[in-house]
């Protein structure tokens, strides 16, 4: 429970319409979100219970008759004759991850550029330090050739 101590909108204060108790400063009881926390936990126990429920019935009732014929690659109606090709090397996967990686740089630049003045010295040491981290990491990838196209 969060406690408010302020003025209350004339609609909602006690005695009558209009009174000159404006100054004084009721408290009011406000519920939030997340007050409750057995409700929560239930709730996450329903979910789990009804999840492994259904997994089980699942196992139990399901037919189960495995077979060569099930478990041959099929597609288009033909058998498949020739080994599948990958069609991306794991480089492709590498690279959009670094990309992700730097470009997540550039969110955490955005707010600290616009707090640059109240931060002061220290917020620029840290963004200093968290530059020089990004760069390091960015020296071992170059190092490691994860930047090198094939």
């Amino acid at each position: 429970m969060l406690r408010f101590l302020g003025k209350l909108p004339p609609s909602r204060r006690s005695g009558a319409e209009g009174s000159s108790g404006e100054g004084n400063g009721e408290t009011v009881s406000i519920e939030t979100f997340g007050g409750n926390w057995i409700i929560i936990a239930l709730m996450l126990t329903a979910a789990f219970a009804m999840g492994m429920t259904l997994l089980t019935l699942n196992w139990i009732i399901a037919p189960s008759k495995p077979s060569w014929i099930k478990s041959a690659p099929y597609e288009s109606g033909l058998p498949n004759i020739t080994p599948v090709q990958p069609r991306y090397t794991a480089r492709f996967y590498i690279v959009a991850m670094l990309f992700v990686i730097f470009d997540i740089e550039a969110i955490f630049m955005f707010p600290w550029a616009v707090l640059f003045d109240q931060l002061g010295l220290y917020g620029f040491f840290e963004m200093l330090v968290f530059i020089a981290l990004l760069f390091v990491g960015y020296i071992y990838a170059w190092r490691k050739g994860a930047l090198e196209w094939v």
